[in-house]
């Protein structure tokens, strides 16, 4: 596993390099993002399967609460880029020293959150498809009303 670089991200700058997006604030500080926000790090890598790599590494990190441990401030929680970047690196050095088994559990998780990704697509378009039929036959009995 090659090295990463994070950077805060600043917004409106693009990225040539696999990337992807850490939030920094909140609760949910650490869960990673596809998309830029706000208030988000960037992580860059030099190949796609690093950054999937570390993308469902970081997913596992904040669902376990393993970010949460470093949140600071009392209105805002927020975690700091070193905070953050540490964790990540310990996940990698954590995969490595068990020959591999977490990245056997990063694979799953990926497979796992495809899947999630496509039901609530499914669900979406079946909540569409409600919306769209119950607007018809509303327009339906107006129609006959009139």
């Amino acid at each position: 596993m090659s090295t990463f670089e994070l950077k805060t991200h600043q917004v409106g700058r693009t990225y040539s390099n696999p990337h992807f997006f850490i939030l920094n604030k909140g609760l949910n500080s650490g869960k990673p993002l596809p998309d830029p926000c706000p208030n988000c790090f960037v992580v860059i890598t030099k190949t796609e399967t690093d950054k999937n790599t570390l993308f469902y590494l970081s997913m596992m990190l904040q669902i376990g609460g393993f970010y949460a441990h470093y949140l600071k401030g009392s209105v805002i929680p927020f975690i700091s880029i070193d905070d953050c970047r540490n964790t990540l690196k310990k996940g990698l050095i954590s995969n490595r020293n068990n020959s591999g088994q977490i990245q056997k559990l990063i694979n799953v998780v990926e497979v796992i959150t495809k899947k999630q990704n496509e039901l609530q697509n499914t669900i979406n378009k079946m909540s569409d498809l409600k919306m769209a039929y119950i607007r018809n036959c509303f327009n339906l009995m107006q129609s006959k009303v009139v």
